[in-house]
Parts: structure tokens; sequence; C-alpha cells
């Protein structure tokens, strides 16, 4: 089986792989690609399995610091055993190409699932929030902030059951985004996080804490509620000056009948200050729940009181001997 060689992708992104053997991973199929890595889907040869190949930029193995960092966080990455973060296998360098083996999660993403049902209603953007949630601030703990949450890093996987009818995962945590900062590869082009989640202190340059991903998950949550992210804007620019300075549009004026609550709660996670959020992504998407749940009352109480206040219906015309009749004697 032939190995991919450093030689091979020195114009840039990995070529196409598919067929080769890459630090004894046979890659099998692409699964998508994005600015600075491509993802296959691929074999591993020693334990027989499937497994999502990701590999970077060839530019980013020339950079020591880079390379270095990456190797690290990989560790730190892999180290954390979390049932909503895609576990990573492996991480390493051959032939002049950085890789991260992780499962294979079989599913789509959130992107295109938003895709193909539009917006969610809130019970069920709240119990993937959830989820995701208590993936980033599980990361928080070991010191890594994920930098790039938006619907295309969330997976969602068949659940066990009708109560728990996906499980989520979160991924990309191997591409560092604080190395990338620091080794200069943020130019145009590459800038670090993605325009329509990013948290208004990565565009100014400061140092940022878990609460730059509780801003970057009230966009996703946004997104899944109203059908687009918070700004739009006709270029980038722009849509960067909004993310400082525009305030958020209220979510229930693009989705009438959400209550005031729903709204206060997206309200704070995008706040531009961190300080001004919510501590945690699970105390964010806790307050989401609780916001819906508050209004579950209010709606089982309406639909008991509707029919208490209005006439019975009249039976229908066939019974209507019946009831003009009146009552009859016992049949013998």
């Amino acid at each position: 089986m032939a190995e991919a060689s450093g030689a091979e992708q020195s114009s840039g992104r990995p070529s196409d792989l598919r067929g080769k053997q890459v630090a004894g991973y046979l890659v099998e199929s692409e699964i998508g690609r994005g600015g600075m890595a491509v993802v296959y889907r691929a074999r591993d040869l020693r334990l027989d399995r499937t497994v999502a190949l990701k590999l970077l930029d060839p530019q980013l193995a020339r950079n020591d610091t880079f390379r270095q960092r990456f190797v690290h966080e990989s560790k730190v990455a892999a180290a954390i055993d979390h049932p909503h973060i895609v576990p990573v296998f492996e991480a390493g360098e051959t032939e002049g190409l950085l890789y991260i083996a992780m499962r294979y999660v079989a599913g789509q993403d959130l992107r295109q699932m938003l895709d193909r049902t539009g917006p969610l209603s809130v019970e069920t953007a709240a119990r993937i929030a959830g989820q995701v949630a208590s993936a980033l601030d599980a990361a928080h703990d070991h010191g890594l902030v994920h930098r790039d949450v938006k619907p295309g890093n969330i997976l969602v996987a068949r659940g066990t059951d009708s109560e728990h009818p996906e499980h989520v995962y979160l991924t990309d945590f191997g591409l560092t985004k604080k190395s990338l900062s620091l080794t200069g590869f943020t130019t145009a082009g590459q800038f670090v996080g993605t325009l329509d989640y990013v948290a208004p202190e990565q565009i100014w340059g400061k140092p940022v804490d878990g609460r730059c991903d509780v801003y970057s998950l009230g966009c996703v949550v946004y997104e899944t509620l109203a059908g687009a992210p918070p700004f739009q804007r006709d270029d980038d620019m722009a849509l960067l000056w909004a993310h400082q300075y525009d305030p958020p549009p209220p979510l229930s004026s693009r989705r009438p009948g959400l209550p005031a609550a729903v709204d206060e709660v997206l309200a704070k996670a995008l706040a531009k200050s961190p300080e001004d959020r919510w501590n945690t992504c699970l105390e964010f998407t806790g307050a989401l729940r609780q916001a819906d749940t508050a209004r579950q009352p209010e709606r089982a109480a309406g639909g008991a009181s509707s029919p208490s206040s209005a006439p019975p219906p009249p039976p229908p015309r066939w019974a209507l001997p019946v009831f003009e009749d009146g009552p009859r004697p016992p049949l013998q």
C-alpha cells in the first residue's frame, strides 16, 4: 500500500488521499474539509476499526511552535473522557503531515440537521445545547477553550430511546485555535473562529476563557431557534463590527410567540463583555430550559381551561332521537 508523502502535499492543503495509507490508517472517503484541514473516513489497520482521520494543512507542520503545541494540546484533549466529546485516539506527525485520529460518528452534524428540518423547538434546541454545554464545561475544567463552536462542529447521532432521541458530540478540539494565533496563522482568510459565531473578545485579540464559548454557543442556539445566526451582514467587516457593537435582535422578533424569558436568556449569553454573560455553558443552557419549562404550566392550564369554559358540543344528528326521547326502560 502506498504511503502518503510530504512531497505530495507541498502545494498546500492535503490532496485527495483516498486509497492511500497514512500512519497506519487506510483512507477510504472524504467526510469534509475546511480552510485548515481535511477529514477522511479511514480504516485503522492495526485495530481494524473505522475512524475519522483529520489531516492538517502541511504548512502548519513546518512551524515548530505550532507543532509542539498541537501535540501537547491534542494529548490534553485525548485525556478528556466525556460522553459528549468525540474521543481522540491518536495525534502525531508522519511524512510532513499532522494528523488526528478520532472516533467515527455515524450521523449528521447540526448544520445538516438544520438545513433539513429548519428551526427547532425550544425543548429540542435546549436538549442539544445542554449536551454541547456539558462537553464545553468539561474542556474548560481541563484548561481548554474551544474557540470555534458552530453547527458544523456539533455531531448529532441517534439517541438511546424516546426520552433521549439524539446523542450529541462536540468535535474539533485538536486543531487548537490558540496555537494558530500564537504562530501567525491568522492572516486574511484564516481568521481564528467562524465569523457567524465569534465572540467580541476574539475579534479584539484579548485573552479568552470559557465565556468565549458561551457567546458562540449562544449564537448557535439562536440559529437553531430563529433559522439564522443573530447577525447577518453583507460583508465580513460589517459582521465583525456587529459582533462587537450591535445589539443582537430579540429572538422573539424573528420567531414570535416565544416567552420574554427566552429573549433574556439569549441576551445574556450574547453580551458584548464576558463579565455580563453566563459564567458557564451549563448555566446558560439550564436557564434556557427553565425559561421554556416556565411556560409549560401556562400551556397546560390554557389547554385544560378551554373545554370547561365553552359549552359542550351538540350531539351528532344520528344520536338526536336518543336525547329527544329521554330515558327508556331497561331491556327485559
